[in-house]
């Protein structure tokens, strides 16, 4: 049984979205441009773009065609069915129970002295690797 809402309204939720997320990123943008540190708005705004057009890709993966798309695009664009959704909540728990441990860890490090831009590099990296990985494996098992 599939979880699709009406085509107009998730359109019109679709463009809704899109908007209120790239205007608020050109804003935070703009700002971080003016009053941040450094490159530090150029650096968000490059990487705000990137997202978004990840995103954009994406969401047009899922909705030309439900075949050619992957199960975790469908799962994270809600277009999929019951086991798309059920494989990406269970990764999204996996997550979140490992990152308060890894969070802990980095609290640790920086306490003891480890650059701090470095530590939450790693930490990101690593919980978009937990992501990642437990997933793939969540995937692959059921």
């Amino acid at each position: 049984m599939s979880t699709d809402l009406r085509p107009g309204q998730k359109k019109a939720l679709a463009i809704g979205v899109g908007v209120a997320t790239l205007t608020l990123a050109l804003v935070l943008g703009l700002l971080l441009v003016e009053h941040g540190p450094g490159n530090m708005g150029k650096g968000f705004l490059s990487g705000a773009a990137v997202g978004l057009v990840g995103a954009a890709v994406m969401v047009w993966r899922a909705s030309a065609g439900k075949g050619r798309a992957t199960t975790f695009e469908r799962a994270w664009t809600q277009t999929g069915d019951e086991r798309d959704d059920a494989v990406l909540t269970r990764a999204l728990a996996v997550l979140g129970l490992l990152a308060f441990p890894l969070t802990g860890a980095a609290t640790v490090a920086i306490g003891l002295g480890a650059t701090v831009y470095m530590v939450l590099t790693l930490l990101l990296v690593a919980q978009a690797a937990v992501g990642a990985v437990s997933f793939v494996v969540i995937n692959r098992r059921s």
